[in-house]
Parts: structure tokens; sequence; C-alpha cells
């Protein structure tokens, strides 16, 4: 039996490496002053002090996994809702003509309304708190995880269906064994997309007045002029995101092992 290599490509490295080496150069010998942009340095200890609350140098100090929690929460809240209904919604539009005609044309015209413009809707909707941001975050992340759907099951080649149904599979066997596994590489990447757009989406919904999430952080720390906990905020962001995005692509090849390893993951 052959065990896989975990592969790391360390090309990626590179501009990260690049653009901490500018940055480095930019904080200590380009003059920028700290109120705009901290060094990696102070950054590093801003981090530190956020998640540990040893240091004590800002008022957010110790408060990062509180405000993880909460935001872990709403994210999972809100993918949850919307992978319910853009997986039934695309299935359904995906196997059946009359469907898709009836959902489709909807779906498309609503898509193309800026987020932010759902903004004081969703206010006066829901008020200022969860139901807003739950809200904003389920709409968001909808339309990648239909829209990817409807793809991979419409593009189901039909001698492979015809090949199913004279293997005796019908009605939801043959969409368990024949439609779901041809489609599930497009599916996947459609929940990839609706959770990174979910996580984008959170910051929107809690800089709306909510008192505890990373987004509510943001804001606070803007308001207060304290750009590195900012900055440190959207680091913690983009890493619990992209580490959600590889327990989501875990889970999908548990789910369909066909899915080749190293050509599914950007």
């Amino acid at each position: 039996m052959k065990r896989r290599r975990i592969r790391f490509d360390t090309v990626g490295l590179i501009l990260p490496a690049l653009v901490l080496l500018l940055w480095f150069a930019v904080t200590a010998w380009g003059g920028m002053p700290e109120y705009k942009l901290p060094s990696p340095q102070k950054l590093l200890y801003v981090l530190a002090d956020f998640a540990t609350g040893r240091l004590g140098i800002t008022p957010y100090s110790g408060t990062l996994w509180g405000h993880l929690f909460h935001s872990l929460r709403r994210v999972a809240g809100g993918f949850a809702l919307a992978a319910a209904c853009g997986l039934a919604l695309g299935f359904l539009s995906g196997r059946i003509p009359l469907a898709r005609r009836l959902v489709d044309p909807l779906i498309h015209l609503v898509r193309t309304i800026p987020g932010i413009g759902w903004l004081p809707v969703a206010i006066v909707w829901f008020g200022i708190g969860e139901g807003n941001t739950l809200f904003l975050i389920a709409l968001a992340s909808f339309f990648p995880i239909y829209l990817n759907t409807v793809h991979g099951t419409s593009q189901v080649p039909e001698v492979t269906l015809r090949a199913g149904q004279m293997l005796g599979a019908k009605g939801f066997t043959l969409f368990r064994t024949v439609v779901l596994p041809a489609a599930f590489p497009d599916v996947a990447v459609g929940l990839r997309l609706g959770l990174g757009v979910a996580w984008a989406y959170l910051v929107l919904g809690e800089v709306t007045g909510v008192t505890e999430g990373l987004g509510a952080v943001m804001t606070d720390g803007r308001m207060l002029g304290h750009v590195d906990i900012v900055l440190a905020t959207m680091i913690v962001i983009a890493c619990v995101g992209k580490l959600t995005d590889w327990l989501l692509l875990a889970a999908c090849r548990a789910v369909c092992p066909q899915m080749r390893r190293g050509r599914d993951v950007p």
C-alpha cells in the first residue's frame, strides 16, 4: 500500500517573503510612520498580546479567542444555510430543466446586486446583530455554491447516466451513485468559493453594531486609531480562513476519494 507524500511547494513562499522584506524596509528605512503602518516586529507583538494577554500593549489584550469563537459561529451558521439551499436548488436546477427555467432568472438577477447594497435592507429586516450578519453571509455564499452545483450536475455525460440506468439505478439511487460522484468536483469548488465569501462578508456583517467578533474588533480598532490591531485581525482572518478551507477540502476528499491530490488545490 502506497503512502501519499504531502508535498509542500516552497515556490508559494517567495512572494510572501518579498512582501515581508519590503514591509520591513519601508517601516525601518522608508520613513513610514508607525500609526499608518506598524513594523512587522510591532505587529508580531500585537498578535502575541491579542492571543495571550501577557504584554498588555493594546486594549484588546487576550481577547482573540472569544472574538474568534463568535466569528466562527457566524461563519458556520451562514455557510451551512447557504450550502443547504445552494446544493438543494443547484441539484434540482441541474437535473430538471423546468426547475432551472423557473429558478435561474431570478437568482442571476439577484446576484448582480452588490453585497453592500443589501446591508441597509438587512438592518431593517433583521436589526443590528446576529440575524443581519447571518443573512449577509448566507446570501453571499449561496451564489457560488448554487452556480457550481448547477454546472457540475448539468454536465454529467448522458452516456454515464444511461450506463447507470442499464445497471438498474433509478431515482435517488441513480443520483447517489452516478450524478453526485460525477458532479462533486464542481460542487466542491462551489463550496470552497462559498466559504471564502462567507469570511469576507463576515466583516461586513460585524461592522454594523455587533460588539463581539473579529469584524467588530477591526471596526473598533479603526475608530480608535489602532491600525496595528486592524492588521492583526486581518492576519487572523486570513489564517483561520485558510485553515477552514483545508478542513473543507479534506472533508470533500473523504466524500469523493477520486478527487486527485495536487490538482484541486490552488
